[in-house]
């Protein structure tokens, strides 16, 4: 750290007394992490990720290197090697998640002590005062009132609803979602009153710079002061009452905690393609998370929403500059969420993860486009932390994590030009039958360290006592996990390629729009698919010809794992986004989560019948269940 200790804890100090709040020693002792001390964690997890970068390397280069490389080949290799960090990073960070999981030692202890479970361990007070914000931009406002009445409900269970205040933090500019947002927010407004809760505040900008980073900065302004915490929500966001005072309970006990993020969990959907999705999130991302926490400890990341902040520090240190030049890569950040946890740190705050599941939810994108669609503004932010690579003051760790963010998307379209350097070589007359096998296993590579997470999520299940039960029974399960793997090698290509197609976009000032998403419409027109996936599908159809024609029909085989992606993209799309695939995935049980089989009290007046059926089948007319609206249909 760049200051002594003493000089941090003073800097503390001075934040919380501009809110009134002052932390009380007796309840901030020193508090012990055990296991390995964090420095040889990190120095572990380097020379793990190091070595396995250059074996697979070396590997590679052998294979390319019998007679010489030439330029279409140190393309290919140089690809391989920019496409590798990322997913070793991601392969060693579940591989350490799982140990820790069912090893000997206790990760409560060793990651997050400073967060108390089990019997007792409820706060039955409070000393601070917490903002729930949530945040619009042009979207049904109705869904999030009721996420608002659920939470209001939850934190009245608790009895501490009086230290908490809703915040509907609006970045509207449509005058028919305006009218709609303020009759809903004085519907809400009056029910959280009556339950007894502080009357929640509605604000509008009327012009949203800085996107959803300059409307926080905007809050804090205004209403920062009186607040020790603020908890950012997205609009789909929920998260239970108890999770909400048992974090500000850490808090307030650890006043070196800037940032406290939670582990956000998929809300039960009616869609195929969110099923599908979040079903290998939920059993992946434990695992993967765990062993992120391990070695990141105090230099965590932020994922802009579902987490609890100091306000005085977040409001003193992670102000983001406005960039020079225009956007895309100038202007505001988009992806403020990363950058914000690095200025945090560099203030002396730690940014802590809590990597166990907390009733801590989120809505999933339910199409493959609108996946698409939030996968490129993220994009586009990350590729703007390149500036910050070099900030003064930030930790080394911090540093590491802002490249990272850009690597991984640089990942995909590195793989994308070593595919055609290695289809370029056929073309000039220098292809040989190993680029082909080459590729297949580079691919297979990169695919199976990619989704080592999932695998690691399914060994965790698999080892948990009861946890099978809890999504499904093993038929279920079991199905479930091939399926959602043979979908993600489905869409490896597939996002490899609108990614790369975007980042070319970018170098002549291509941009995305900072508008409303759709969270919950079904259904893609096939025209719709054709627009949008007609360049994965027209790439995959040549690199068939060119493979089958060069070398003959058994090298398609090895070129499987991409070709069928590409060309399967458009319908790909319209499926997974139909109401039919979604409601027999429901009815059938597939890709079910456990929050499915025991519904959260906090979702209970949230998640619709037809998330369930499987699990609760209700009496139709004649028994029968309704034939699913044609897709497209809202």
């Amino acid at each position: 750290m760049g200051n002594s200790k003493e000089g941090v804890l003073n800097a503390m100090a001075a934040d919380q007394s501009a809110t009134g709040w002052q932390s009380d020693p007796e309840r901030s002792p020193d508090l012990q992490y055990s296991g390995l001390p964090v420095r040889w964690r990190r120095r572990i997890v380097l020379a793990l990720n190091l070595a396995t970068i250059a074996g697979l390397g070396y590997v590679v280069y052998r294979l390319l290197s019998p007679d010489g490389i030439d330029g279409a080949e140190a393309v290919m290799l140089i690809g391989f090697m920019l496409a590798t960090p990322w997913t070793v990073l991601g392969f060693w960070n579940a591989v350490i998640g799982i140990v820790l999981q069912h090893g000997p030692g206790d990760p409560s202890k060793s990651i997050y002590p400073f967060y108390p479970q089990g019997q007792g361990s409820q706060p039955i007070a409070l000393s601070s005062r917490t903002a729930l914000t949530i945040f619009l931009r042009n979207e049904d406002p109705r869904p999030v009132f009721a996420r608002i009445e659920a939470m209001q409900k939850s934190l009245q269970a608790t009895g501490l609803q009086r230290h908490f205040r809703f915040f509907v933090l609006s970045d509207t500019s449509e005058p028919d979602i305006i009218q709609l947002e303020e009759a809903g927010f004085d519907l809400v407004a009056a029910h959280v009153v009556a339950d007894g809760g502080n009357r929640p505040v509605y604000r509008r900008r009327a012009d949203n710079a800085g996107y959803k980073a300059g409307n926080i900065q905007d809050f804090l302004k205004e209403h920062g002061s009186r607040y020790d915490f603020f908890l950012p929500l997205d609009s789909d966001s929920v998260m239970s009452g108890d999770v909400m005072i048992r974090l500000v309970a850490a808090m307030e006990a650890r006043p070196e905690l800037g940032i406290l993020q939670t582990l956000v969990v998929g809300v039960p959907a009616e869609s195929g393609f969110a099923r599908m999705f979040q079903f290998g999130m939920r059993h992946g991302m434990r695992s993967f998370t765990l062993g992120s926490a391990w070695w990141s400890a105090d230099c965590g990341p932020y994922w802009g929403h579902n987490a609890l902040i100091r306000a005085a520090a977040f409001e003193a240190h992670c102000n983001l500059p406005v960039l020079p030049g225009s956007p895309p890569l100038g202007g505001h950040v988009l992806s403020h969420d990363q950058l914000e946890a690095t200025y945090m740190r560099r203030g002396g705050y730690e940014v802590r993860v809590l990597p166990i599941e907390t009733q801590s939810f989120e809505a999933n994108p339910p199409t493959l486009l609108e996946f698409a669609k939030r996968d490129l503004r993220w994009c586009q932010g990350n590729m703007q932390y390149w500036r910050f690579l070099f900030e003064p003051g930030l930790k080394p760790l911090s540093r590491f994590q802002l490249f990272q963010a850009v690597l991984m998307y640089v990942a995909p379209p590195a793989w994308i030009v070593a595919t055609f350097a290695a289809a370029w070589k056929g073309v000039t007359g220098g292809f040989d039958a190993t680029y082909i096998e080459l590729g297949f296993w580079s691919f297979i590579t990169i695919f199976l360290l990619s989704v080592t997470p999932k695998i690691a999520g399914v060994v965790d299940v698999l080892l948990t006592p009861g946890a099978i039960r809890s999504y499904g029974g093993p038929l279920r399960f079991g199905l479930s996990a091939v399926i959602e793997l043979l979908a993600s090698m489905i869409m490896a290509p597939i996002v490899a390629v609108y990614v790369s197609v975007f980042l070319i976009g970018l170098l002549f000032g291509r941009s995305v729009t900072w508008s409303g998403q759709n969270r919950d419409r079904l259904g893609v027109t096939l025209g719709t698919a054709i627009k949008a996936m007609g360049l994965q599908t027209l790439i995959g159809v040549v690199l068939a010809t060119i493979i089958t024609g060069l070398i003959g029909g058994y090298a398609i085989f090895w070129a499987l794992p991409v070709v069928a992606g590409l060309c399967l993209a458009i319908p790909f799309t319209v499926f997974t986004a139909s109401q039919r695939f979604g409601y027999w995935t429901t009815r059938l049980g597939l890709f079910a989560i456990p929050e499915e089989g025991c519904l959260p009290r906090v979702l209970t007046r949230l998640v619709p019948h037809e998330a369930r059926l499987w699990r609760r089948p209700s009496a139709r007319v004649e028994g029968k269940f309704p034939k699913p609206a044609r897709d497209g249909q809202a």
